[in-house]
């Protein structure tokens, strides 16, 4: 039972402290909807999400305004295209023509986004999957609301190199057919290593073929309850600070199980996870990076910053658990540079520079996350960061991902606005030493020794 101390807590928490729960997202499973005809294939998906999801906008909220608990978005999640398009799409256009069909279908419902333009060749590419990455940049300049991850790495299959340079040109090419728009089609996609199968957060939320035929997921959200927790015991010991980390995790969670029954329950689809990652927005005082700051470092990137943000990761997952019935998804802290104003003063201050923030993806919630870079970045040198990216994943066991915006016709020392959730970002160099040599040979990295686990 919830008493009156604990609704008056989560009330100004929710009024002062930028609680929300940032993601209702339906995962609907689209195997059924397989055909080998393009037509027939498009009308299918299209006739399952907006039967599915009907009343997925309008359950969220009227769960908001009964409960007084902002949802921030309605999301749908797919599965992955790369399989439910291969034996009807012989061309990247193909592809594109279904990225069409789930932008009519996510507006026809009114969701935010739709996840799941995505491939997953962690160990090779098929033909259709490959056609499918060749088509990212078009799919995502000619729709508004899709969302395309790939993963190519995990800890038991090594990564899938092939997929890795052939993304760093694809990742320029999208820039470049978005580049009126301050190259916006990039923060709509991800590059993962051992992808989740029921991630609730875009862009990179897929359906896996684990998951059953219609699933609720959600995500919720915390950086400023937990930056006014630590506040009041600035100075305590590591053992104050973790518990007082765990205690308001728990109670953030709480709100994340309450939403994710109510929904499961009124629309009759089954509860899947609740995802207690730590997602930051643009608005003062919703920030990871200050949340840092308040454990003791000077600006996020400082000396003591992967020390801290490991602390926690670790804390906010042990007080979360014990507060819903089933957590999934990512599940800790993220720290996306455009959609977290501390962070972006921490690059501005020069504290803060892309090799940390490597370093600090070692013990995050996910890794190099909505960084803008010059747009005169080489395909190539994207490739190696993405590959040194998979690689913390691969041999850490984690999931790591790479959302990197070259932003055409912009350099270092310019800002970028992008609006909304994905706030605005400055542009951060990268090194001026290539690695074309080792991108271009062909195959894949194999899987570290501890993988061998059968």
């Amino acid at each position: 039972m919830i008493n009156i101390l604990e609704a008056k807590e989560t009330v100004d928490m929710i009024a002062r402290e930028n609680l929300d729960v940032r993601t209702i997202t339906m995962g609907i499973s689209l195997l059924d909807c397989i055909d080998s005809d393009l037509g027939r294939l498009c009308d299918n998906i299209y006739n399952k999400i907006t039967s599915r999801a009907a009343k997925l906008v309008k359950t969220g909220e009227e769960i908001s305004k009964e409960y007084g608990i902002p949802i921030v978005h309605k999301r749908i999640s797919v599965t992955p295209i790369g399989l439910i398009g291969a034996s009807a799409c012989r061309t990247p256009d193909d592809f594109v023509q279904i990225a069409r069909t789930l932008d009519k279908a996510a507006k026809k419902v009114g969701v935010n986004f739709l996840g799941g333009f995505s491939a997953i060749v962690s160990k090779g590419m098929t033909p259709a999957e490959e056609n499918l990455i060749r088509s990212i940049p078009k799919a995502l300049a000619e729709t508004d609301v899709v969302c395309s991850s790939v993963n190519v790495g995990s800890t038991k299959t090594g990564i899938d190199m092939d997929a890795v340079r052939l993304l760093g040109e694809m990742v320029l090419q999208t820039a470049e057919y978005t580049k009126e728009q301050d190259s916006l089609g990039c923060a709509k996609l991800v590059i993962f290593c051992n992808a989740p199968d029921d991630n609730p957060f875009m862009a990179g939320a897929f359906h896996g073929v684990t998951e059953g035929d219609t699933v609720i997921n959600v995500g919720v959200s915390g950086p400023g309850v937990v930056k006014t927790a630590l506040q009041a015991v600035r100075g305590e010991s590591f053992e104050v600070l973790c518990e007082t980390i765990k205690k308001t995790a728990f109670k953030v969670t709480r709100v994340g199980q309450l939403v994710a029954k109510e929904a499961s329950e009124r629309l009759g689809v089954p509860f899947g996870i609740v995802d207690l990652s730590l997602a930051p927005t643009p608005a003062i005082g919703d920030s990871v990076a200050d949340i840092l700051q308040e454990i003791g470092v000077d600006y996020a990137g400082a000396p003591g910053t992967t020390a801290a943000l490991a602390l926690l990761n670790d804390q906010v997952k042990k007080g979360g658990v014990m507060a819903s019935s089933y957590v999934g998804g990512l599940s800790g802290a993220f720290i996306p540079v455009s959609e977290d104003q501390g962070m972006i003063d921490a690059v501005n201050a020069g504290a803060l520079h892309l090799e940390k923030l490597e370093a600090m993806t070692c013990v995050c919630s996910v890794g190099l996350d909505m960084i803008a870079i010059p747009g005169d970045t080489k395909a190539s040198t994207i490739s190696g960061i993405i590959a040194d990216e998979m690689a913390i994943g691969m041999v850490n066991q984690k999931t790591t991902a790479v959302r990197l915006i070259p932003v055409i016709g912009k350099g270092v020392g310019d800002t970028v606005e992008f609006g909304g959730l994905l706030g605005h970002a400055p542009i951060m160099p990268v090194s001026s030493f290539g690695c074309e040599r080792f991108v271009s040979r062909k195959g894949r990295i194999p899987a570290p020794i501890h993988s061998f686990k059968n």
